[in-house]
C-alpha cells in the first residue's frame, strides 16, 4: 500500500510523488500505451489526419489487424483517440484525435522527426559499438 503524504493542499500518495517511476502509479500504465512501439506509431499516423482502420493498417507496415485494434481500443480508453461510426452499411468507422490525443501526438511527432532525422548518426554509432564488442554485440531490441 502507497504511504500517504500530507501537503498543504490534499494528501498525495507515494505514486502521485513519483510518477511513472512508481510502479502504481496509473500514468505509467498510460505511458506503456502511448510509448510502445504500435501506440507511438498510431498517434503519428492520426497526428497528420483522420484515417480509417484499413488506411492505418496498410500505413503501419507491419502490424496486425489483431494489435491495431487492440492499440486503438487502448488508446480510445485513454482519451486519446476517438472512433466516429457513420451509419452506412456496411458502417464506415474513422479514427481520429481528441484534443488531448492532439495535445500529446505533438510530442509524439517531435521525437519521430528528432529520430528521423538522427537515423544516420544513430546508426553509425550502434556500428561502431558492435564492431568494438564483437564477441557479444546488442540485439535490436
Amino acid at each position: 500500500m502507497a504511504r500517504t503524504r500530507t501537503t498543504a493542499n490534499a494528501p498525495t500518495t507515494r505514486a502521485a510523488v513519483r510518477g511513472p517511476f512508481d510502479e502504481d502509479c496509473p500514468s505509467r500504465v498510460v505511458l506503456n500505451h502511448v510509448a510502445n512501439r504500435w501506440g507511438t506509431l498510431i498517434l503519428t499516423c492520426l497526428h497528420s489526419q483522420p484515417m480509417r482502420f484499413h488506411a492505418l493498417r496498410d500505413t503501419i507496415g507491419g502490424i496486425s489487424e489483431k494489435m491495431l485494434s487492440q492499440n486503438l481500443r487502448l488508446l480510445i480508453r485513454d482519451g486519446l483517440v476517438q472512433r466516429d461510426v457513420e451509419p452506412t452499411t456496411p458502417p464506415k468507422v474513422t479514427y481520429s484525435l481528441t484534443p488531448l490525443g492532439k495535445e500529446l501526438a505533438d510530442h509524439v511527432q517531435a521525437l519521430v522527426d528528432w529520430i528521423t532525422a538522427r537515423t544516420d548518426a544513430i546508426v553509425a554509432a550502434q556500428r561502431r559499438y558492435d564492431a568494438q564488442n564483437t564477441t557479444n554485440p546488442t540485439p535490436d531490441a
